[in-house]
């Protein structure tokens, strides 16, 4: 009986481990592509250089080479980075800004009408 309660913590407990991994690594991806925009075009343009330069060594495979590292680059990162963020336990859910995440509307502002102080002491 102890042994089968035991398995079973291990999967959920790995199963969520995994869960939190994919969300970091999803989360990552985008706020890659949509706030590290900038950087992206940093890392087209140094990657266009780079590509000219090496062109004269290797003519076949120059643009193919950089294209593969500067990829391979972006990946590591996103897989390095929800690797350590789910090692040290932090789960998408406990962090504040990613509210958008957890299906969760962050209400701005409440709504007052105009007639409401007029209108809302009015005892019938």
């Amino acid at each position: 009986m102890a042994l089968s309660q035991a398995s079973d913590f291990g999967k959920t407990y790995s199963l969520q481990v995994l869960k939190s991994f994919l969300i970091w690594t999803f989360t990552l991806a985008v706020c890659l592509l949509v706030v590290g925009f900038p950087l992206v075009v940093l890392m087209a343009t140094v990657g266009c250089l780079l590509s000219m330069v090496l062109q004269s060594v290797m003519p076949a495979s120059a643009v193919l080479l950089v294209a593969g590292g500067l990829i391979l680059f972006n990946v590591m990162a996103v897989v390095i980075g929800a690797g350590v963020l789910t090692a040290k336990g932090v789960h998408p859910s406990d962090v504040k800004w990613l509210n958008w995440l957890n299906g969760e509307a962050e209400q701005l502002q409440t709504s007052v009408y105009a007639a409401c102080p007029l209108t809302c002491e009015l005892n019938k």
